[in-house]
């Protein structure tokens, strides 16, 4: 037997497999298919290219585009440089990309052609000033460029990934990923998913959200083939795309399998044998739906942070029994629910949620207060475990249930209510589509319960009769006050609801 060096570096995967597969399809997308040679040759001359530029180890990279081939280059043409990849979702708007290029300082920002006019407002509105290269631009000059990147001397505890958390009020917080955090993740996923080469991927998801990210690192990773599809704004494209494709696994979030589930014309893949959930808690109730798309996929439901891209799973063999659970602790690490006297809660109670392993974040870019509200002091002296401020609790086996964020916890007549146990009920109903539930101030109450509803097509509900069923269901204190029908729910780019926008903002009403 050979002895192979493990991978230290992220980007250690890509040449690797450009080495061991090179003609084989690594990224398709709408546009070109690119093999592992192809890949890897534009990634390194993107890398000397960038180096010419005057990009240094450490260096920020902004990049601003479309989740294509051309972005994947762009992300592993960074590491190669020896920079720091900060992927910007490509509807962020010219305020936000401002604000996280100077936060950042950013040095490079890279686009597109139909994004650059608010990459130009961007960098009018950033402290710093980032040399703006659109990639159609130099296109040629990276062609022109020598493979050959300067060796930048990168070492597995440097940061590698700046990622921007998508909140709904104030800026958003820079999370810090270092090479070792994300080498150590990506191999614990492939082991628990149960991934190999022959693997192909049909990816949704922005690179610019974790999840997303993982994927493309995941498939570079094992030399299998990512399909790309620059978003689910079409389903009807997508599915298509899988119709051509045939994908064996299939990464998605609750909003994604909702559509699919609720299409009448939606046919059957046989083809996909693994299915993800992340980003949002998946409602058991269309368990049965995806079962029908796809009959042959093992689901695994799952939960992460991006403060360390992932921390549980359920094995699909126990999602008939524990519909509600998120499993347990991804392979290599550790999770304990604690009191707010920091001891371990008792099976069954209510705690926050902490992990510890090597896949934990460095802290948020600039924000030192804020690093020490979450990377709290671990069991062992001089380590760090991360406070997810996530409620949970387990049942009898040990394994994780999602009670809600600090901020999902609605206090009522006295009580506490788990918005997730109310929007479970919720998604049981037949003509449910999408619900999502919030508390709202109220002066007798303290909080009411408010729950927004998005219908199936066809279905004629009133906010009655779905009162009515969840009163059939749940405790008098976690029935809604009130019930709202819209025509679609806020969504975060990660895919999370905007339940913030629900409280603060005005209440379209359904039309009738």
């Amino acid at each position: 037997m050979t002895w192979e060096p493990p991978q230290r570096l992220v980007h250690e995967s890509l040449l690797a497999s450009a080495e061991a597969v090179p003609d084989r399809d690594a990224i398709v997308d709408e546009l070109s298919r690119q093999t592992y040679a192809g890949l890897a040759d534009r990634a390194l001359r993107l890398a000397r290219l960038l180096q010419d530029e005057g990009l240094r180890r450490g260096d920020r990279v902004a990049i601003y585009l479309d989740s294509t081939a051309e972005c994947a280059a762009a992300v592993f043409g960074t590491w190669l440089a020896g920079g720091v990849v900060m992927v910007v979702h490509p509807q962020t708007k010219a305020e936000k990309l401002g604000f996280m290029l100077s936060d950042s300082e950013a040095s490079i920002l890279l686009s597109e052609g139909r994004l650059a006019a608010f990459a130009s407002d961007a960098v009018t509105r950033a402290a710093s000033e980032p040399r703006v290269f659109c990639m159609t631009d130099i296109s040629q000059a990276i062609a022109a460029t020598e493979p050959a990147p300067s060796p930048p001397d990168t070492i597995p505890p440097d940061l590698a990934v700046l990622a921007y958390t998508s909140g709904t009020t104030g800026h958003p917080k820079g999370v810090m990923l270092s090479h070792q955090a994300l080498v150590f993740t990506v191999g614990s996923v492939i082991e628990y998913l149960g991934l190999d080469a022959d693997d192909r991927m049909l990816n949704v998801l922005p690179f610019a959200n974790t999840y997303g990210l993982s994927n493309l690192l995941v498939m570079m990773r094992l030399g299998g083939t990512l399909l790309l599809e620059r978003s689910f704004a079409f389903p009807a494209r997508t599915l298509e795309r899988m119709r051509s494709e045939q994908p064996t696994v299939f990464p998605a979030v609750p909003t994604v399998y909702a559509t699919l589930v609720g299409m009448t014309s939606a046919p059957t893949f046989d083809s996909v044998r693994v299915l993800t959930n992340a980003a949002a808690g998946l409602p058991p109730a269309l368990h049965e739906g995806i079962r029908r798309v796809f009959p042959n996929g093992r689901l695994y439901r799952m939960y992460g942070q991006t403060e360390c891209v992932r921390v549980c799973f359920l094995s699909p063999e126990l999602v008939d029994d524990k519909p509600t659970s998120v499993g347990r602790a991804i392979p290599g690490t550790e999770v304990f629910v604690l009191g707010d006297d920091g001891r371990e809660v008792a099976r069954g109670e209510v705690g926050i949620l902490h992990v510890r392993g090597p896949h934990l974040m460095l802290g948020y870019w600039n924000d030192p207060e804020a690093s020490a509200q979450v990377l709290k002091d671990g069991p062992y002296p001089g380590e760090r475990v991360l406070c997810t401020r996530d409620h949970f609790t387990t049942d009898e086996d040990g394994l994780l249930y999602f009670v809600g964020r600090t901020d999902d916890i609605i206090k009522t007549r006295g009580e506490k209510v788990s918005v997730v146990e109310v929007e479970n009920v919720l998604h049981a109903m037949d003509g449910v589509r999408q619900a999502a539930v919030v508390g709202v101030p109220d002066d007798i109450l303290g909080q009411a319960v408010r729950a927004y509803v998005v219908l199936e097509e066809g279905a004629a509900l009133t906010e009655l009769e779905i009162l009515r069923f969840v009163r059939s269901r749940l405790e008098n204190f976690m029935v809604p006050k009130e019930v709202l029908l819209l025509d679609e729910l806020p969504h975060t780019e990660s895919g999370k609801v905007r339940k913030r926008t629900l409280v603060e903002g005005p209440v379209p009403r359904r039309g009738r």
